[in-house]
């Protein structure tokens, strides 16, 4: 598995909901492991960087750097600032999608046979990235729900969780 998580490279920070999303993911890796699976993050930002916001957030995750390759525009999860303007691109399995951002979230998943070749099996993007997200599921017991009205969007509550 490989979670494609928001950190550009000129970002001082990571993504605020990729930051809880890892929260949620990373204390899962040993368990993953131990089903033969590996879990791993890629972002657009330098590795100085990523290792930096890995030592802050207390993650045990591997995390690496997409800078010298393209593996987040091929993914969809990345954009230049061309597509940007233009305002469409190919996302979440849409060649016209509105593209509004520079980064975007994904999960993708690999398979590796027995002669060394890789298979790309699964990504989702968006909503579909609600699953890594087990605070939802307790919000969702709870009176109050998730209480996200009124918000300018549906998670604009989330902070880090060294920023509560």
């Amino acid at each position: 598995l490989v979670y494609h998580f928001m950190f550009g490279a000129d970002w001082d920070e990571g993504c605020k909901i990729c930051t809880m999303c890892a929260d949620h993911y990373d204390p899962m890796v040993v368990h993953l492991k131990a089903r033969d699976v590996q879990m791993v993050t890629v972002s657009l930002a330098p590795i100085e960087k990523l290792e930096a916001y890995r030592k802050r957030m207390n993650w045990g995750f591997q995390w690496y750097s997409s800078s010298e390759n393209d593996l987040n525009i091929d993914f969809h999860v990345s954009y230049d600032a061309d597509t940007i303007a233009n305002g469409i691109g190919d996302h979440n399995y849409n060649a016209n999608a509105k593209i509004m951002m520079d980064e975007y979230p994904g999960l993708s998943a690999f398979i590796k046979n027995d002669a060394g070749e890789i298979f790309h099996t699964y990504s989702t993007y968006g909503r579909g990235l609600e699953n890594l997200l087990g605070i939802y599921n307790l919000l969702d017991m709870v009176a109050k729900g998730r209480n996200e009205e009124g918000l300018p969007f549906p998670m604009a509550w989330v902070n880090r969780k060294d920023e509560y």
